[in-house]
């Protein structure tokens, strides 16, 4: 199979990003495309999916089409860039693509995953508190580049998937047989990249070639203004950030940002004051919110946001997305907009491989039964991995905790829906059956570690207890005088 096949022909990218380029012409577009995700949430309503979900679904689909609108809108974007984009894009909803997912479906009895995040280097230029890579500038474990390039080549031909998350370490320092990560990105021109990075190594020149590519979004990482990510990240690195932001808008880059939400920042993150910035004179167009995550370097539970801080996200994160209408997306409070976790190669979602081609469930569940370059010296390709007894235990758990929840007869609470850390005893029960492995020495230390098992299965509690009544009022539309009256009894 030709890995850099187009299915999308050049006549129809070229009319769709001339109707693009016309204001006009793309309100009315909006509006088609509108219509069409209503038809595509009714057909997941008659499945069963609460209506509550299907409007964050909607809403979210909604405010990426409004991020893209932005940024077509920008003066500096060019035209051949907004075709790349279209055609990286158009290829994932292609009919061959679809073919390729129902032969899948057919052969293995499950959906595909929709992307990979793969981390291709350790190594940093930074070395942040608590990073859940424990990166530096002294680690040198990464993957050759013919391995990535297989990995993404393979996601297309044995899956659809034309979608890939590239994270680290740092992507930028990457270097390998000649070639740096932005290479990869320009032999993949059918595949969407979307790259976490520190930002300081975006200069001009770099911010040039991925405005010509295209195909690729950085989002650079923040901890809040400057006092909060310097603390983290280091002295100096927010001006820096601040100087690759310019040069992004200047080479009409598609860009946002991540943040690592702690106690420290989580008041702060969803401010009024702290939107605005980034949003407003910042110029970005999204925004990944990743809650602090005990794995990693140093890992501290005191520093995870706690369940009131927690709920409390939860509520602001709703009124910028509904009232604002800006993509901001947490990856545990949004759990009701993709049917909970997306880890383990369940439908729609991903698997992680790392640095060391250890392939895992999920970014922050560092645990590993198969490492890809094993896999692929014994013949062996992505599949073998997702068809491993830890995947499929995690994906079987998916089914049941989405379906039927905990008590066998009612949807599990999508506003905790994460197994490592809003249910880390059934988790760790997976781990053991499964045999699975920690891929570092602080996700052994964790393993054996009592005290973080049992702080870890307390804050599931805790969660669970704190968004119980959220979940069974807003989403199950339990009313909250039948709720009182099911406690008293």
């Amino acid at each position: 199979m030709n890995p850099t096949r187009v299915f999308v022909s050049k006549a129809a990218i070229n009319a769709i990003s001339s109707l693009i380029n016309v204001p006009f012409l793309r309100r009315v577009g909006y509006y088609l495309v509108d219509k069409k995700i209503q038809e595509k949430l009714l057909k997941e309503q008659q499945k069963g999916v609460l209506p509550r979900m299907i409007l964050d679904q909607g809403q979210m689909i909604r405010n990426m089409i409004k991020a893209f609108d932005r940024w077509v809108g920008n003066k500096n974007v060019k035209r051949t860039s907004v075709k790349k984009l279209i055609r990286s894009f158009l290829n994932m909803g292609s009919k061959e693509n679809k073919t390729i997912m129902e032969n899948f479906e057919r052969q293995f009895g499950f959906s595909t995953p929709r992307f990979i995040t793969l981390s291709p280097t350790k190594r940093c230029n930074l070395e942040c508190i608590g990073c859940y890579a424990s990166s530096d500038a002294e680690s040198f474990n990464h993957l050759d580049y013919d391995t990535i390039n297989r990995i993404v080549r393979e996601q297309k031909n044995l899956w659809g998937s034309h979608f890939t998350v590239i994270s680290g370490g740092e992507p930028l320092v990457y270097k390998s047989q000649g070639k740096d990560i932005l290479d990869l990105v320009e032999e993949n021109p059918d595949t969407f990249f979307l790259m976490y990075t520190n930002g300081t190594l975006i200069d001009k020149k770099t911010a040039e070639r991925m405005g010509e590519q295209a195909n690729i979004t950085p989002s650079v990482s923040v901890e809040g203004l400057e006092e909060e990510t310097d603390w983290r990240r280091g002295k100096g690195t927010h001006k820096k950030i601040l100087r690759a932001f310019d040069n992004l808008r200047e080479a009409g880059v598609l860009y946002g940002i991540s943040i690592t939400v702690t106690t420290e920042n989580a008041e702060l993150v969803f401010s009024p004051e702290f939107i605005d910035y980034y949003f407003g004179q910042q110029g970005v167009y999204y925004a990944w919110i990743f809650q602090y995550m005990p794995i990693g370097r140093s890992y501290d539970l005191k520093l995870m946001a706690t369940p009131e801080q927690r709920v409390g996200m939860f509520r602001k994160m709703n009124y910028w997305v509904y009232e604002k209408e800006l993509f901001i997306a947490d990856f545990w409070n949004s759990g009701t907009a993709c049917n909970g976790c997306l880890s383990a190669g369940r439908k729609g979602g991903y698997i992680y491989i790392d640095w060391n081609g250890n392939v895992m469930p999920c970014v922050f569940n560092p645990y590993t039964s198969h490492n890809i370059k094993e896999v692929y010296a014994s013949g062996g390709d992505l599949n073998d991995v997702l068809l491993s007894p830890l995947m499929k235990k995690i994906r079987d758990w998916q089914n049941g905790y989405y379906d039927h929840g905990n008590n066998g007869n009612e949807r599990g609470n999508m506003l905790a829906p994460c197994p490592i850390r809003d249910h880390h005893g059934e988790l760790r029960a997976i781990l053991e059956e499964t045999g699975a492995k920690p891929a570092d020495e602080s996700a052994e230390t964790a393993l054996e570690d009592r005290e973080y098992y049992e702080g870890m299965v307390k804050y599931g509690r805790e969660v669970e207890e704190m968004t119980k009544l959220i979940w069974e009022k807003e989403y199950l539309g339990i009313e909250e005088k039948t709720l009182k009256e099911a406690k008293s009894r």
